[in-house]
């Protein structure tokens, strides 16, 4: 089934950096997914298509109101049932979610379809989740204007991991972290550039080489800028001596 991502959105055309450009907007326009837009705006009832209002409690900013939400998250639940998508996972991109990284990213790609939903202002209506159950997601710990660029984050990684998106069946499985380590140095032509050469072992013509250097290099690269990453996973004998002679080559013993 082809996966499908709807979107509860005040600003829906933001997201065309994402459905015209690159990776993703080549994956959309191949229909190896389905992007769909639900503006609050268009659940209201009043003549200036009110969606925000003050805090009770006062203080500064507007908050969401949970009726145009309630009623955009309703229809896209109802148009993916329609679909065959009895329970589709909501998430709410929220920086008190659960923190983003490649683990989550393939969790959420399992799911057939998901509706995110992008805050805006100083959040929603806590009486929506009531309503509508959803996973938090957050991208980092930094204030954005509201959820449209952290989902259009999410969808973009999301993307990447359906078949065929990329052009090449090797390319997200070579990706930084897709086996929880940093991508290894990359180098294209020419040979040497200022005086800086590409490693002769990218010029042998031995993939068995080739790939226990890129190995290596990735290890060795996740232990200086990311050592974090290798405490929770467990080094293969193969591995450990890749690290290990990486840290003598480079006098990084430490």
């Amino acid at each position: 089934m082809t996966p499908q991502y709807h979107v509860v959105t005040l600003f829906p055309a933001l997201f065309t950096a994402l459905t015209e450009y690159g990776v993703s907007g080549r994956a959309i326009r191949n229909k190896l997914v389905e992007l769909k837009f639900w503006d609050p705006r268009d659940f209201t009832s009043d003549s200036y298509r009110t969606v925000d209002d003050r805090p009770f409690g006062g203080g500064p900013g507007m908050v969401l109101m949970a009726e145009p939400l309630d009623l955009a998250l309703t229809a896209a639940k109802t148009a993916l049932r329609r679909a065959g998508i009895t329970q589709p996972r909501l998430v709410y991109l929220s920086p008190q979610g659960r923190t983003l990284n490649q683990t989550l990213v393939e969790e959420l790609a399992r799911e057939p379809a998901l509706v995110l939903l992008a805050g805006r202002y100083e959040g929603i209506d806590e009486r929506l989740f009531a309503r509508h159950p959803m996973a938090e997601v957050s991208i980092g710990d930094y204030v954005l204007s509201g959820g449209e660029l952290p989902a259009m984050v999410l969808m973009d990684a999301l993307i990447r991991t359906i078949p065929g998106a990329l052009g090449h069946a090797d390319s997200a499985s070579e990706d930084s972290f897709a086996d929880g380590l940093l991508d290894c140095p990359h180098y294209t032509r020419p040979e040497v550039y200022l005086g800086g050469e590409a490693p002769p072992v990218l010029l042998s013509g031995n993939h068995g080489d080739v790939a226990r250097w890129r190995l290596k290099q990735g290890l060795g690269r996740t232990w200086q800028r990311r050592p974090d990453l290798l405490q929770g996973r467990p080094l293969s004998r193969e591995e450990q001596n890749l690290l290990d002679e990486f840290r003598r080559e480079t006098g990084d013993t430490v």
